[in-house]
């Protein structure tokens, strides 16, 4: 009799045991969680969110072509290597009339093989690129008959013009209309390109021509952001450029993503990488996304690698080998950082032929989630390793060099 209820007892317990959520099961110690923070922490999901896995290297992808859409190959290719990207500035445009239209075209392509794909569409908070319908008027020839966009623009206090970089115009986050009209007409371009939410580059605000108004910039700046994020809605993806940084700490909340670009070699010092890490654990904590973006045109060897070339085309094909040459240590100075729900971006440029149809076999080896934080070998050295699940990374930020041993 005895041993009959201790059958039934267990039974029952196993039948309890199996109807509890799986957030109340315990896991096997042995087995990493996808969404562990490196500080042992979890890493808080928003269902809008793209899918995330550790499986093989997470990868975001941003690129454009002015001349034309994909074709359906260049499709596949890409979404078989990713789940989360951003169609470029003025992609298609040449093409189909104007870069919302590109965006258009490519959500829909991917969407139609890859439903839960996330694309986001492109624009500019700072200059005033003339690559949709909604900014075309922002040309030289142009922006005299539009009085009122004209007011949205800097002027030059010592030429009296608007100030540009090669014509390109200067938006004026300091004046409120133009604000309104910013965010009023990026929510319309990820509305009508059926979009999943919006990349938004250049957060400074061109700090640097008042820096008597620094803090009113930035403030504006980030005021804008958050009217932005209100108007697309809890469902869509802001994802900003380079808001880990000080001077984008009131746009920081607004956000639900940062990329970190790498756009210039003193970015990718042995301090900058260590401060990299850092903001890659805070970004994770405060549950968003992050995307570490190496370009290798920033790679300290292309200075002399420049000085020899001998042309554009003898400059691209350089930027592929040194891209395939320096994959180990940037994919490294990827993963000793990598938190739940960080991308890798790697390439030479922003255009499709900069990488975006590149095939990197490293990428796409086993990889697993991470067994812990990095170590730093010494407190004071730059040498630094991290487990995963299927592959140890070790890396010296100082000489830059790395290996990573894949099991």
């Amino acid at each position: 009799m005895k041993n009959r209820y201790t059958k039934y007892a267990f039974a029952l317990a196993s039948w309890m045991f199996l109807c509890l959520p799986p957030a109340l099961v315990a896991q096997d110690e042995d087995t990493p969680s996808p969404l562990t923070i490196s500080d042992g922490s979890r890493f808080e999901k928003k269902d809008f969110f793209p899918k995330f896995s550790w499986d093989v290297t997470p990868q975001y992808f941003m690129f454009g072509d002015t001349r034309r859409v994909l074709q359906p190959g260049e499709v596949k290719s890409i979404a078989a290597k990713t789940d989360f990207l951003c169609i470029e500035k003025s992609h298609g445009s040449r093409q189909l009339g104007f870069a919302e239209l590109g965006a258009k075209h490519e959500a829909a392509a991917f969407k139609k093989i890859k439903p839960e794909m996330k694309v986001l569409f492109y624009f500019n908070s700072a200059y005033a690129w003339p690559f949709t319908s909604y900014n075309q008027m922002f040309r030289r020839s142009k922006i005299d008959d539009h009085p009122e966009l004209k007011s949205f623009l800097i002027v030059d206090p010592e030429t009296g013009e608007l100030a540009h970089r090669r014509n390109v115009f200067f938006f004026d986050v300091l004046n409120p209309d133009l604000r309104k009209w910013w965010v009023d007409t990026v929510a319309k371009g990820v509305a009508e390109s059926g979009c999943d939410g919006a990349f938004i580059d250049q957060m400074h605000g061109f700090v640097w021509l008042r820096q008597d108004r620094r803090e009113e910039v930035e403030k504006a700046m980030g005021d804008m952001m958050a009217a932005l994020k209100k108007r697309l809605g809890p469902d869509k993806i802001l994802l900003g450029n380079n808001v880990h940084q000080k001077s984008a700490k009131d746009v920081f909340p607004a956000v639900d993503a940062i990329m970190f670009e790498h756009y210039k070699a003193d970015l990718l010092s042995k301090e900058a990488l260590l401060r990299d890490w850092n903001d890659m654990l805070r970004i994770a904590k405060a549950g968003k996304m992050s995307i570490f973006r190496i370009g290798v045109e920033a790679d300290r060897s292309m200075a002399e690698k420049d000085d020899q070339r001998g042309g554009n085309r003898d400059r691209t094909e350089t930027l592929a080998t040194l891209a395939k040459d320096r994959l180990e240590f940037y994919l490294a100075c990827y993963l000793i950082g990598a938190q739940p729900y960080s991308y890798f971006q790697y390439g030479w440029g922003w255009t499709l032929s900069s990488g975006a149809l590149h095939d990197f076999p490293e990428l796409h080896k086993p990889l697993g989630a991470p067994e812990g934080s990095y170590q730093r070998t010494t407190p004071d050295g730059w040498e630094f390793t991290r487990e995963f699940e299927h592959a140890r990374v070790w890396v010296n930020t100082e000489s830059q060099q790395a290996k990573i041993t894949w099991r």
